[in-house]
């Protein structure tokens, strides 16, 4: 199967460059993964298609305020961008201008309350930077930092808790889990007291998750590795709803890769963690999802590839040029898509 099997033509201007004033706004494609039929709705209706026993499951990830704007002792402008905690205050970082971000270079942030050296460049160009301050560094990174938004968005973020979920907790990702952002606090109490269970798991969304897949053939792409994890009250919450013939929605590709990572080969869970690279396309069987609420992805991403392992790949590009045909708003603040 070829990457190009993936491809749909999307005008620019339907990429999403700011938030919905209001989170559960946004437009609904209510798709159905077995005749491909497709129902407009908007987010708020979501509670519609969830049944009393369902389980919904969302990735709780934060994300950090990775992006850093600094200046070296000689004035240059640098952008450090955090990937992932090496511990011992080393991270391994995107860093621009890379010829200016050699061994032993130093930057400046903010008033010099943050300053970082170049410990190593690695053969793939990413550094590892070791930082120096004083205190606590997420309470730094919160006063300094800016959201690690998709190179797609051009606009500025007025408001950094609008790349955040509302149940977001967990400190650790690169890029927002975004099927999630459409959520709000009443829309949640309004799903439970239907009697929908709500359960949370962890997965750490690496910028990996923005890298095109270039291989011509999809099985020559290989997956970054992220960290997911499934705590025991989850585990205990998802055997429930299997054992009651409940269905297990998925809240975004993270928590379904989550699950799909995670679940045991005869569909129980325990709790657990891991690095995963899984990555599902086509031919896939999934173990864990009965359902999925997700965004609109990228041409050729590995995310629409996941989807049309889910619903098709025929009805997943139908369904795509629908949304394209009534003006739907895609990407990571734009409309959503509910697979069941």
């Amino acid at each position: 199967m070829k990457t190009s099997d993936f491809w749909y033509d999307l005008p620019e201007e339907l990429i999403a460059q700011t938030p919905l004033q209001k989170r559960d706004a946004s437009r609904l494609m209510v798709l159905d993964r077995e005749t491909g039929a497709v129902t407009h709705r908007h987010f708020y209706d979501i509670v519609d298609y969830l049944k009393p026993g369902d389980c919904l499951v969302m990735n709780d990830s934060r994300v950090l305020p990775a992006r850093l704007l600094g200046h070296r002792p000689t004035g240059g402008a640098v952008e450090v961008l955090l990937l992932r905690d090496l511990g011992n205050k080393r991270w391994e970082c995107l860093c621009k201008p890379g010829r200016k971000m050699q061994v032993g270079n130093e930057v400046i942030f903010g008033n010099g309350e943050l300053t970082a050296t170049v410990a190593e460049v690695r053969e793939d160009g990413n550094r590892i930077v070791e930082f120096h301050y004083e205190g606590i560094f997420l309470e730094v990174l919160e006063r300094l930092g800016k959201m690690p938004l998709p190179p797609y968005i051009k606009e500025e973020l007025q408001d950094q808790e609008r790349y955040q979920t509302v149940y977001s907790r967990e400190v650790g990702s690169a890029a927002a889990p975004t099927a999630g952002l459409h959520f709000t606090q009443e829309l949640l109490d309004k799903i439970r007291a239907k009697g929908v269970k709500t359960a949370f798991v962890t997965l750490h969304v690496g910028l990996g998750t923005f890298r095109p897949v270039k291989a011509e053939e999809i099985t020559d792409h290989h997956m970054h590795s992220e960290l997911c994890m499934i705590s025991q009250e989850t585990a205990d919450m998802l055997n429930e709803t299997r054992r009651n013939g409940g269905r297990i929605i998925c809240v975004g590709t993270t928590s379904c890769r989550t699950l799909e990572s995670l679940v045991n080969p005869d569909g129980t869970f325990a709790a657990g963690s891991k690095w995963t690279e899984i990555f599902i396309y086509p031919g896939y069987t999934f173990r864990a999802m009965d359902g999925l609420i997700t965004n609109f992805h990228l041409p050729e991403s590995t995310l629409v590839m996941l989807v049309s392992a889910f619903a098709g790949r025929e009805h997943v590009l139908a369904a795509y040029k629908e949304a394209v045909a009534q003006r739907y708003r895609f990407f990571s603040f734009g409309d959503a898509m509910c697979i069941l």
